[in-house]
């Protein structure tokens, strides 16, 4: 309701694209900030534990082999859809993005033959058209497609349900974004909403598509659970770092190192099979693509830079200025974090604002002054003339301006003269880390150009990083590395004087220093570079700068994803608790909250008002023993609850449970009914109509409820209860008093069930216990079977509201 109130006063331009039905209501801002990431009301946990009640039980049970069997089918089915939809998307991009950029060049050189001027404003006109659409798009249709969307889809997969980041217009900006504002010639890349883009797929197939656009299937509604949407989520993401690097092994451990924070055998072999799938259709639109079918998209539309033929060997020497490298990328690295931390929070404290305009014009300066740094300083820069080449060499000296190879002939006055600084300036940013990467090509570059295009590229990257348009870090990281590993390499040829030292190598070993010092990973990075350069004789090397750049930087601050994930306010877990955990409880972490417990049979006007009077999203379900004391029955989800009063169809004149706890009697709901819509905020209270008789009837929760919550005896260390909350994927834990006794012990073996027959009544499991089972069955029936449960505390860990 509030969601709706808050787009019933936006303006009627901005409104008929932002009415949205409750699957879709709730976004992020033009930035990706969470506007109320202050009390993090703008987010919450999701469902990744099983809720495993009688109507869930109920619809297992009915459920034989061969629907087991179908559905471990369609999941597969579903991983090679996903993988085609990402590499569809992937090569739609590449080949827009290489077209758009030809264009311009081509057009650009055949106006500068006549004027440099004109040329000069033409190219900057093209590139503001371009940024302007990208920015037009994320401001006034796709707010979450702003930025790179791994912190988003890394705090989805961490259980945090962020809305808007998955939605099918989310999927259109991302798209399109990208196309303009890399197109446009922004320091940024398409490799990050790459990731995004695939998540997004992923979770479209997952729920049947768009019911807005009219775009679903309810063929394809197989998989509406938090559980399994996780799964198909981690799968895109994997399927777009493949499609972004042509790298299927990177992706899978891209996936399992950086985003996702539960694993598992079977995902794994899934994850690889989507990577696999992307990998081949890239390598068959590649193919279609030689044959002249995609314009000026060429060899360099999908990032490989072949350094095969590079050093061969390297030398002990060799080992110190290599780990300068390593130093230098950890340093630079994590002065990039801290600096994108600055001017993030700049940006939302006093640009941003004021409104979409200022975001259109900001990125509109961005581009117009990147356009006269990229045009501009190669004009200032005096040519050099061309070496002397090899009879066998591919190289040509010069090339045209735009056009794939080195040594641009760019305001020379001679023929056989080329620019430096414009054969990494003015050209497109994957073709400027190939000729930074390649090959035999000692002293290209002088160590003054490089040095000016590090000093306003490194600028421009952190400028540009947190405008609202779609924009990945990966390809600016590598541009920044390769700069600063090319100068470090020239420094070496001049210091050891010898002749089998390549420049491009430390190119290589300078972006992948300068990304593990930024973002921090390791094991992934480390394989993506390998399969990127095609040479896995440099693996040592880059294992050797990924150590000490990560090392390095960890000294200053966190990884990029982590750091922008916070500032928007996405409330992580990480894979480690803080040390001042181990000092505390799980009480101590409960404090003096009050918790609002429900009982077994709840007035339907005694439900509501708790609801209204809350934004709790669960509540313990409360009953008594004929003693008199309170008994835990189980955990009621506020969604789940909202559900059944919409439907009205449980409600009941008696105040006496309708259902025993065995789970006799008809459950008339389907368990798929209690699937909240992809990121959305599910049905509201004020969404409810209850007239004054339907306030006076009962509901019995016993068939609803979670039967079996995670429950923690008060003074557990808050260090355990983080780790089997976060490897659980919980969303909420009771904290009990301690137990007064023990009904049994389960040990290894006591999991180690073995089937007789094919019947399932057969499997039995040897338990130890500590009492016999003579004495356990007479509690039972002393006391019922309630007995067994812990007594509420009136503690839970985290706030019930999330």
């Amino acid at each position: 309701m509030l969601s709706n109130h808050f787009e019933n006063g936006m303006d009627m331009a901005r409104l008929a694209w932002s009415r949205l039905p409750h699957s879709e209501d709730g976004e992020l801002d033009g930035v990706g900030l969470l506007s109320t990431s202050s009390n993090r009301n703008g987010v919450e946990s999701l469902d990744y534990e099983v809720i495993e009640n009688y109507a869930y039980r109920e619809e297992q049970a009915q459920r034989g082999k061969f629907f087991v069997g179908y559905n471990v089918a369609v999941k597969w089915f579903f991983a090679l859809l996903i993988g085609i939809g990402t590499g569809l998307a992937a090569v739609f991009i590449n080949i827009s993005v290489e077209n758009f950029a030809g264009w311009k060049f081509s057009l650009t050189f055949n106006i500068i033959q006549k004027s440099y001027l004109a040329g000069f404003l033409m190219y900057i006109l093209i590139n503001l058209a371009l940024v302007f659409s990208s920015v037009y798009i994320i401001t006034h249709f796709a707010p979450a497609a702003a930025g790179s969307g791994i912190p988003e889809i890394k705090g989805y997969l961490n259980g945090i349900d962020i809305p808007g980041i998955l939605l099918f217009r989310t999927l259109i900006g991302k798209i399109f974004g990208s196309i303009g504002s890399v197109g446009g010639g922004l320091a940024l890349g398409k490799e990050g909403p790459l990731v995004h883009t695939g998540a997004c797929i992923a979770s479209l197939l997952g729920q049947g598509g768009s019911t807005k656009y009219h775009l679903s299937s309810r063929w394809l509604q197989g998989f509406k659970s938090d559980r399994d949407r996780r799964d198909l989520v981690t799968c895109g993401c994997a399927a777009g770092v493949a499609a972004a690097f042509r790298a299927p092994v990177g992706g899978v451990l891209f996936a399992l190192e950086e985003v996702t924070s539960w694993w598992r055998s079977q995902l794994m072999w899934r994850v690889f099979f989507t990577s696999a799938v992307v990998a081949v259709v890239v390598r068959v639109a590649m193919g279609w693509c030689k044959s002249g079918n995609c314009g000026h998209f060429g060899a360099g539309g999908f990032i490989i830079w072949d350094i095969s033929d590079g050093q061969e060997d390297y030398s002990f020497e060799e080992l110190l200025p290599m780990a300068v490298i390593g130093i230098i990328g950890g340093l630079l690295g994590a002065l990039f974090n801290q600096l994108t931390i600055y001017v993030t929070r700049w940006r939302r404290n006093y640009l941003h604002k004021k409104g979409n305009r200022v975001k259109i014009y900001e990125a509109c300066l961005i581009s117009v002054l990147t356009s006269v740094i990229s045009f501009g300083l190669p004009l200032l820069r005096n040519c050099s003339p061309c070496p002397d080449s090899d009879p066998g060499s591919e190289i040509e000296c010069p090339r045209a301006p735009g056009a794939d190879g080195n040594y641009v002939n760019f305001y020379c006055g001679k023929d056989k003269e080329y620019n430096d600084l414009a054969t990494i300036f003015f050209n497109t940013q994957d073709d400027a880390i190939r000729n930074l990467f390649s090959a035999k090509t000692i002293h290209e570059f002088s160590a003054k150009s490089l040095l000016t295009f590090l000093v306003m590229f490194y600028t421009l990257a952190v400028v540009t990083f947190g405008t609202a348009v779609p924009a990945g870090q990966f390809v600016p990281g590598i541009m920044i590395g390769s700069t600063y590993g090319r100068l470090v390499g020239i420094f070496t040829v001049n210091h050891y004087k010898k002749l089998n030292i390549d420049e491009g190598t430390y190119a290589l070993l300078g972006a992948a220093s300068f990304l593990g010092g930024s973002m921090r990973m390791t094991v992934s990075l480390c394989v993506i570079m390998v399969e990127i350069t095609n040479n896995l004789k440099l693996l040592p090397l880059i294992m050797l700068v990924l150590l000490i750049s990560k090392a390095v930087g960890d000294v200053f601050n966190e990884g990029l994803y982590d750091e922008q994930a916070r500032l928007r306010g996405i409330p992580l877990l990480e894979s480690r608790p803080k040390y001042v955990m181990r000092k505390m409880t799980a009480r101590e972490a409960c404090g003096n909250q009050k918790v609002l417990s429900l009982p077994q049979v709840v007035k339907v006007a005694d439900a509501v008002s708790i609801l209204r009077s809350n934004k709790h999203n669960g509540f313990p379900v409360v009953d008594h023993t004929r003693d008199g004391e309170p008994l835990v029955i189980g955990l009621m989800l506020r969604s789940h609850l909202l559900v059944l009063l919409q439907s009205k169809i449980d409600f009941q004149h008696s105040p006496l449970p309708s259902h025993s706890r065995s789970g006799s009697g008809a459950i008339r709901h389907n368990f798929s009914e209690f699937a909240k819509p992809v990121s959305s905020k599910g049905i509201s209270i004020d969404d409810i109509y209850l007239s004054s008789e339907d306030l006076e009837m009962y509901i019995d929760l016993a068939p609803f409820l979670n039967p079996s919550p995670y429950v923690v005896p008060e003074d557990m260390s808050l260090t355990k209860v983080y780790n089997l909350f976060r490897q659980l994927g919980l969303r909420h834990i009771f904290v009990v008093p301690r137990a007064s006794r023990v009904i049994g012990v389960i040990t290894r073996k006591d999991l180690l069930i073995e089937e007789e027959s094919e019947d399932s009544a057969t499997m039995e499991l040897q338990s130890t216990s500590v009492r016999g089972q003579r004495h356990k069955t007479r509690l039972l029936e002393e006391n019922g079977a309630d007995a067994e449960r812990p007594l509420l505390n009136g503690l839970l860990v985290q706030n019930q509201s999330f």
